[in-house]
C-alpha cells in the first residue's frame, strides 16, 4: 500500500514515470464526444485516461483558448442563434475570449460533414462553448484527479505566420496560465513547430516537451526544416537524434512513421515515444508490443481494452460531472 501511495505521489509531482504507460485522450475523446470541449474532456476522464491531450490558440486579448484550428471550423461551430456558420469562421486571434464564448456554440458536428462521417460514435453535447485553457486545467484540480495530467499542443504553422501571434507571445501566455493554475508539474508542452518547444524549455525547463513529427506525403514536418527550429535530418541522422539535440523529453511521431528500430533508438537516447493518433485496436496492440511508452487516441475506450489484454495497468476511471 505504501509503495502504491508513493508511486501515485511521484507521478503527480514529477510527471509520468519512464516505465509508466501513458494513455492520452486526443482532443479529450474525439471519437466519442465533440473535440476540445469540456464534454470531451469529461468523457475521457469518465472512461479513464492518464492525460488529456488538447490544442491551444490565443484570443485577441491574449487568453489561451482550447481549439484545434486557427479559425472557427464551420463544421463544428454555430452562431448564438444555433445556425451553422456558412463559411470558415474568423481567426481565433481576431476575437476576444468573451466574444468567442458568447457568440458561438459547439457541441456537435455538422451532420453532412466529414467529421460526422468519420466519427459516428461521437455523442453530441449541445450548448458547449469554446473553453479557455484555465477551464480545462481546473478539471485536473477536482477531487480524485491528483494523477491526471494535460498534454498541451501549442498550435503554430510556420507556413501561415499571420494566422497566429508570434511563438513567444503564445508560449508566455500558456505558461502564465499554468503558473496561475498551479499545475506546472502535471503538464507536457507539445508542438509540431519546434520553436515553441525551445521557448518553453527556456521559460520552464522543468516542464517536459513532446516533439511532434510527421513524414506523410500530405503533411511533412521534417524534410524542409521549416517546422524543426533549424534541426535537420542531414546533420543529426535520425528524428530521435534531432529531438534529443533539441532538448526534448518525448518524441511523438505519426504512428505510421514508427519502426521497432526507431523506438529502440529513441529509448537508448533517453526519450519516451508517444505516437499519434492511434485509433484501431490492431495498431494499438502492435505498437505496445514494439515498446511505445503510451498512445494518443480518439478512442481511449478501445485503448483500455487493448491495454487490459496486454496486462498493462489501467488509469483510474472517474464519473463525468
Amino acid at each position: 500500500m505504501l509503495r502504491t501511495l508513493l508511486l501515485t505521489l511521484t507521478l503527480a509531482l514529477a510527471g509520468p514515470a519512464a516505465n509508466a504507460f501513458d494513455l492520452q485522450g486526443h482532443r479529450g475523446a474525439r471519437g466519442l464526444a465533440p473535440e476540445n470541449t469540456l464534454a470531451a474532456f469529461r468523457t475521457a476522464i469518465g472512461i479513464g485516461v492518464d492525460t488529456l491531450e488538447l490544442d491551444v490558440h490565443l484570443s485577441a486579448d491574449g487568453v489561451p483558448m482550447v481549439v484545434h484550428d486557427p479559425t472557427l471550423n464551420r463544421d463544428l461551430t454555430r452562431d448564438a442563434q444555433g445556425e451553422w456558420l456558412t463559411a470558415t469562421g474568423p481567426l481565433i486571434r481576431s476575437l476576444s475570449a468573451a466574444q468567442l464564448q458568447s457568440q458561438y456554440r459547439l457541441g456537435r458536428a455538422r451532420p453532412t460533414s466529414s467529421i460526422a462521417t468519420n466519427f459516428p460514435e461521437q455523442k453530441a453535447s449541445d450548448g458547449e462553448r469554446l473553453p479557455q485553457l484555465a477551464e480545462v486545467l481546473a478539471l485536473l484540480r477536482e477531487p480524485g484527479r491528483e494523477t491526471l495530467r494535460a498534454n498541451i499542443e501549442i498550435k503554430l504553422d510556420p507556413r501561415r505566420p499571420d494566422d497566429t501571434p508570434p511563438p513567444e507571445t503564445i508560449v508566455r501566455a500558456v505558461h502564465t496560465v499554468l503558473r496561475e493554475a498551479g499545475v506546472e508539474r502535471r503538464v507536457t508542452i507539445q508542438g509540431f513547430d519546434w520553436r515553441a518547444l525551445r521557448l518553453s524549455q527556456q521559460l520552464a525547463p522543468q516542464i517536459p516537451t513532446a516533439y511532434l513529427s510527421a513524414q506523410r506525403q500530405n503533411f511533412d514536418t521534417v524534410s524542409s526544416g521549416a517546422w524543426s527550429a533549424g534541426f535537420d535530418l542531414k546533420t543529426h541522422g535520425s528524428l530521435p537524434k534531432m529531438v534529443k539535440a533539441a532538448g526534448g523529453a518525448i518524441w511523438s511521431p505519426n504512428f505510421n512513421d514508427l519502426t521497432p528500430a526507431l523506438i529502440a533508438e529513441a529509448h537508448a537516447l533517453g526519450l519516451q515515444v508517444l505516437p499519434w493518433t492511434v485509433n484501431q485496436p490492431e495498431d494499438m496492440a502492435r505498437l505496445i508490443d514494439w515498446g511505445v511508452d503510451g498512445l494518443i487516441t480518439d478512442y481511449p475506450d478501445r485503448a483500455r481494452q487493448v491495454m487490459q489484454g496486454k496486462r498493462l495497468p489501467l488509469p483510474p476511471t472517474g464519473n463525468p460531472r
